[in-house]
């Protein structure tokens, strides 16, 4: 993986688990355990989702740019389907409050992205990358 992009996404992570812990205490105080245990899925899984782009993607980065927009492209639609199905599969579920679940995955999922852009935005990145052996 490219050492700039692995300087952003260690940044995005660690915002993303700030914003995770404030959405798992708020759903504690707010609705209680139920709400508690949905919080901790939805934080769950997006780290899950974007751990497994972060090693996917970086991967396939040293093989070629196009092989790591294929796997970028990829991993994405079957994140999406894995979700729609998760969602489907869970909305009747009395074990933990999906309401609490959806909305700690949106916020955590907002935060990791918005994070992206502005550590992105505040590294200076080279656009061409120099020569190693001079």
């Amino acid at each position: 993986m490219l050492p700039d992009y692995a300087w952003i996404v260690r940044r995005s992570a660690v915002v993303t688990a700030a914003v995770g812990a404030v959405m798992v205490g708020l759903a504690a105080g707010l609705g209680g355990s139920k709400a508690l245990i949905g919080a901790a899925i939805g934080v769950g899984l997006v780290a899950v989702f974007f751990g497994i782009s972060m090693i996917a993607v970086g991967r396939a980065a040293r093989v070629s740019p196009q092989a790591m927009m294929v796997t970028a492209l990829s991993t994405y639609l079957i994140k999406i389907v894995i979700l729609l199905f998760l969602v489907g599969r869970f909305q009747g579920s009395t074990a933990f409050n999906p309401r609490m679940f959806g909305l700690t995955a949106i916020v955590c999922i907002l935060a990791y992205s918005a994070a992206q852009v502005m550590w992105s935005l505040r590294r200076k990145m080279l656009y061409v990358q120099p020569d190693r052996e001079r």
